[in-house]
Formats: structure tokens, sequence, C-alpha cells
């Protein structure tokens, strides 16, 4: 299926491993100008050295979505540069779950500025770009905890919960400018976190991912994989989803019990 991404500019925040590198990835396989960022540059620079070597058109520049600065001069970059943005997809983030009784201001101010404001200040920056062209794709990437928290999953399921808040909130305020706003809630897929995790245990990555007790909640009974991730934020980014907004999809392998 051709899913109209040809010519398109695609922004891809956290583009430097994982979901959001596998993204970008996609995008630029569909046609689309691809603009990463992360706040490491050699890693982008790797993602960025994958891209062109198949052919894709991309730019990687090292950012840290907390500064407002930054961002905003990253996005205006971008639109300087290309002319345009059409689909901006909000992933930079990481995974912080401790009891409630654990978590200190410093660490709930740090988490709601890197998930929740990372992808506010994004759209602030993007939005005006996509309504002078007639519209535009916001994707954000949140978790199925958001709608479903477990014991032990603050402040990540309380800062994801906002980021469906936010996807609802401004799917309502600029439909009538045909920017579409949706959210993919992300259950267990391999990425960076988890990579980490294996390796600060001295797992191998492989033998990390293949341990049936990690997946034994999820109906699918495996992880699953960045490109699926993927494969579902391309859809959501495409002409092929024109009548998709104020959505959230699960990309779970089954294991949320909320749709």
């Amino acid at each position: 299926m051709d899913l109209g991404l040809n010519g398109k500019v695609a922004i891809v925040t956290g583009g430097s491993e994982g979901i959001g590198r596998a993204a970008a990835i996609r995008l630029a396989a569909e046609g689309a100008k691809v603009a990463i960022c992360a706040r490491r540059q050699g890693p982008l620079d790797e993602v960025a050295a994958t891209i062109r070597a198949a052919g894709g058109e991309v730019t990687a520049v090292s950012v840290d979505v907390m500064s407002a600065e930054a961002l905003k001069a990253f996005i205006d970059g971008v639109a300087a540069k290309y002319g345009r943005i059409d689909i901006l997809v909000n992933n930079a983030g990481t995974s912080i779950s401790k009891h409630f009784g654990e978590i200190d201001d410093a660490t709930w101010h740090l988490d709601l500025e890197l998930k929740l404001m990372g992808a506010v200040r994004g759209c602030r920056a993007a939005i005006p770009y996509m309504q002078k062209q007639g519209g535009g794709r916001i994707v954000n990437i949140t978790t199925i905890g958001g709608k479903q928290p477990r014991p032990s999953s603050t402040p990540t399921s309380v800062t994801r919960a906002a980021g469906l808040a936010l996807t609802k909130a401004l799917s309502k305020d600029y439909a009538k400018d045909n920017i579409l706003v949706n959210t993919v809630c992300i259950g267990l897929i391999k990425s960076g976190q988890h990579e980490k995790r294996a390796d600060k245990a001295g797992t191998p990555r492989e033998v990390y991912y293949a341990d049936k007790a990690k997946a034994a909640g999820i109906p699918l009974g495996r992880f699953g994989e960045a490109a699926e991730a993927a494969n579902v934020i391309a859809f959501l980014a495409s002409d092929a989803a024109s009548y998709v907004t104020g959505t959230s999809v699960n990309l779970d392998g089954g294991t949320s019990g909320a749709l």
C-alpha cells in the first residue's frame, strides 16, 4: 500500500534508538524527508547513516526536548530547510517506575518536563506550520500504563496519562485545521531502555528478550519489535488514516485490558 508519504517532512524526537529510530527509518523508506533529534549526536549520526545508505533524506541534530528554546530552534530550522512540516512524532522519553513513596519532587519534575512538556513544546512549535499549509499529523508515543497503572508505576503512568489527555485535547482543538492527533500506547517493545537493563544485569540481549517470564502477561507471548511500532506510526501519519484523530492504539500484544 502506498501510504502517500513521499515528499512529506517528518520530525521524530528521541530518534536515536528504539521506536524513534525505527519510525525514522520507516518514514524515510516511505519517501518522507526525516529530521531526527535526541540528546546524543553519535547515535543520531548512526541512524542518519542508515537512512542515507538506503537512499533516504535525513537531518540529525542533538537537541534536549526539555529546552523549549532548543526544541523550537530545531523545528524552526527544519521548516526553514524544507518549507513545511507534515508529521511530528513525539517519542522522546524514558521509563521511571517506582513506588509512589520513593519519588521526590525532582523526579516528578524531570518526568513531566521530558515526557509531557517535551510533547507540548514540540506541538506548540510545529502546529503553526501545519496550520499554514492546511494540515498535518501528530503522533504522541505513550504507554498502556497511562490507561491502567500497575503498582509501582509512578511517575511514568501519570505522565503518560497526561499524554493521552493532551492527545485528545489537541485533536479537538485542531480538527478544524486538518491536524490529526493520535497516540500509540506502547507495551513491551524491544528498545534501548530494555537493552540498557540487560546490559546492566550482564545478560545478553537475546537472552533477555527470550525470557518467557518477562513476556508471561502478553497474550502473544513475546516482546514487540520496534519496527512493528514504526508500522503503526507510519499508518497514523499517512493518507490512509485521514479520518482517524483523537484515537489511541494499543501496541502491546494484547496485554492491556482497556481498549
